[in-house]
């Protein structure tokens, strides 16, 4: 395999030194047009890559963010991938972005590869295993490294970092009410997310709801989506159910087939809110009333909070907290008031 070639070795071919090659190909006005030109096309001729490693090194900045997510597939993750691409792009910077795959180990080894200096800081939300074990030694690794890190949604509080969350609590309290406003009595919730720190606050909003509202819990904890079937028609055999909470998305239009195929009109006999406003809401049949989280903003605010951090713009020492709130998106799967 043929060597890269270096800027030393361009100077030696174009006959000039390394500052003045460095100098032409970043468009310097010190170097004259013609040897600019001569140099570039020698760069080319050769297939010249810079070594971005070399110049971070020398600049102490590669202008690069390092994105980590525990799912690509969920929508949710998607739109927030999206808000943290654009708002990089439009401050000058490019992110390269590792799937954890909900796992503590990908976790960890993602990481490593940032802490190496390849980026200026790190966004991620907490995959699931982590969550579980509760082991954050990776975490605590790279602030001791002084590498700035936002987590966003999934986060860990005893992580002193910057942090961009949605009100799952509040949003959940607020669906509640909601069914309840449009005439629903026996409102359950549905979380097969339990094991996370949203589907727990999800289910701490739908709980407080209920004891306001003086209602009695349906709660719902299947260890996974194929289980949702079988617990909900057990609830549909020993309880009266004329609402369903779901933590997220596909469980909402999971249990929206599961009712009508059962016999049961939706909303007419059971009305379902979900959260998350992705596709799969807006094309269910019938479409999803749902709590939105605003996902494309949690993206763009997470990038600014780094990059203020980066380059030394927060004022505050101490890790910020922004707090994104949900709205509620209705559609065809809840009655009318």
């Amino acid at each position: 395999m043929q060597s890269k070639i270096t800027l030393k070795d361009l100077a030696n071919l174009a006959g000039v030194s390394i500052s003045t090659v460095s100098k032409a190909l970043n468009n310097s006005p010190e170097i004259g047009v013609n040897t600019r030109n001569r140099i570039k096309e020698i760069a080319d001729s050769y297939n010249y890559v810079p070594n971005n490693i070399a110049r971070s090194l020398k600049s102490k900045s590669t202008k690069i963010i390092g994105v980590i997510i525990p799912a690509i597939l969920l929508e949710f993750f998607s739109k927030v991938l999206y808000g943290i691409e654009t708002e990089a792009t439009r401050l000058g910077y490019k992110i390269i972005i590792c799937l954890s795959n909900e796992s503590h180990q990908k976790e960890i080894e993602s990481i490593d590869t940032f802490i190496n200096g390849s980026v200026d800081g790190i966004i991620l939300s907490v995959a699931e295993e982590t969550q579980k074990n509760k082991n954050y030694s990776h975490f605590e690794k790279s602030l001791k490294y002084n590498l700035p890190m936002v987590m966003f949604d999934r986060v860990i509080d005893d992580i002193a970092c910057d942090k961009v969350t949605v009100d799952d609590f509040d949003g959940a309290f607020k669906a509640t009410k909601f069914l309840s406003e449009i005439g629903c009595e026996n409102i359950a919730f549905l979380n097969v997310i339990s094991n996370i720190s949203v589907g727990q606050l999800r289910e701490q909003g739908y709980v407080s709801a209920m004891a306001e509202l003086k209602k009695d819990t349906i709660i719902l904890n299947p260890e996974h989506y194929n289980l949702i079937e079988k617990e909900l028609l057990n609830i549909f055999k020993n309880r009266k159910v004329d609402a369903i909470l779901a933590a997220d998305e596909y469980s909402a239009v999971l249990a929206m087939n599961v009712a009508r195929i059962n016999g049961y009109s939706i909303p007419e006999d059971i009305s379902v809110i979900g959260f998350t406003n992705g596709l799969i809401s807006e094309h269910a049949i019938p479409s999803l009333t749902v709590v939105s989280q605003h996902a494309e903003n949690i993206g763009k605010q997470a990038v600014t909070t780094l990059i203020n951090r980066i380059e030394d713009k927060t004022s505050e020492l101490e890790p910020i907290n922004k707090v994104v709130k949900t709205n509620i998106v209705e559609r065809n799967s809840t009655k009318r008031i």
